[in-house]
């Protein structure tokens, strides 16, 4: 890619980037927080490990919202941070209205590029940017549970002490509490885990992917290196341009019986954003699971647009009166 903006440049973001330059994702960068002392920390602090890369970029800089105009892809990882004791959805209110603000001032850039959302509760934040913004809902993604799945396989693999490359499933819905592990699909080394493991075993390490991600917070306040990796890694499916299959944040209309929101499900990945989502077989108890997900999502979904309703309404007219 040319170009990458990354909106947020707090913990998530400053690692995103620090990810995206080691792999060589795009020539430039532009950095935009609302604090721009902090971009700009970054911006020099960033600028030093420009010698030492197989695949050096040309510019990392502080920039605004009109630099978007022309991106590639925008990385939004904005939002207040979660507290320990909190779970995402506590965030629903708070963070709408900071991505509403973001999505508008986007919408006026004039960007036609992917948009990539980590800023949580994921799933409801990519629906509330997609709709202030009114984009393509295939040129907005989001993180969904691939940080979930990087968990899930991470942690299997030290378990059956395999590489985690040999395990083929992942974690499904709502990224958070109600997000759950389609064991039916988990596949090890051609084999399926349910051959392999028991349900109490299975139980236990589902229950250690969920509660990973709250250890961590009560250790060191943040997660950040496995998003910023996952977030890196959804990108680089993206451009090789394969149709590529992943776990991401996608806009269901009617798969997996369920439509008209944003939730963690297989994609196929190209340079266009997600091509279509996979519909995994799922037996009836992971559906009614699913199925619970979706109902919290669409739940949190109603309170975040309400928080934002009068900023959906100034999006509506600002669209009309942009030049672009």
């Amino acid at each position: 890619m040319k170009k990458i903006v990354l909106v947020g440049c707090g913990a998530v973001g400053s690692s995103f980037i620090y990810s995206a330059i080691n792999q060589g994702l795009a020539e430039e960068y532009i950095l935009i927080d609302k604090f721009k002392n902090l971009a700009e920390g970054n911006a020099l602090d960033l600028g030093d490990v420009q010698a030492s890369l197989e695949y050096p970029f040309t510019a990392i800089k502080v920039g605004d919202f009109q630099d978007c105009h022309d991106a590639d892809l925008i990385v939004i990882t904005a939002g207040r941070p979660r507290k320990v004791g909190e779970t995402r959805l506590d965030m629903v209110s708070d963070n709408a209205k900071i991505i509403s603000d973001i999505a508008l001032e986007i919408n006026l850039s004039g960007f036609k590029g992917i948009t990539l959302i980590a800023s949580n509760p994921v799933d409801v934040m990519t629906a509330v940017y997609q709709k202030v913004t009114g984009f393509d809902v295939h040129k907005v993604l989001g993180a969904g549970t691939i940080l979930d799945t990087l968990r899930l396989k991470y942690l299997l693999g030290q378990k059956l002490e395999i590489n985690p490359e040999s395990i083929f499933g992942y974690v499904l819905a709502e990224h958070g509490d109600s997000a759950f592990i389609p064991w039916s699909n988990v596949i090890v080394a051609n084999q399926s885990i349910l051959e392999v493991m028991t349900k109490e075993e299975l139980e236990l390490l589902e229950q250690a992917v969920k509660t990973r991600a709250g250890e961590i917070i009560k250790l060191k306040n943040a997660t950040f290196y496995g998003i910023a990796a996952g977030l890196t890694f959804l990108i680089k499916m993206m451009m090789k341009n394969q149709d590529t299959m992943s776990i991401a944040g996608a806009y269901l209309n009617a798969e997996y019986d369920n439509q008209g929101f944003y939730i963690g499900v297989p994609v196929i990945l190209n340079q266009n954003g997600w091509k279509e989502v996979v519909q995994l077989p799922l037996t009836n108890e992971e559906q009614l699971k699913f199925n619970h997900s979706c109902q919290i999502i669409k739940e949190n979904l109603k309170v975040a647009l309400s928080a934002i309703a009068d900023k959906v309404i100034k999006s509506d007219e600002r669209i009309e009166k942009s030049s672009y």
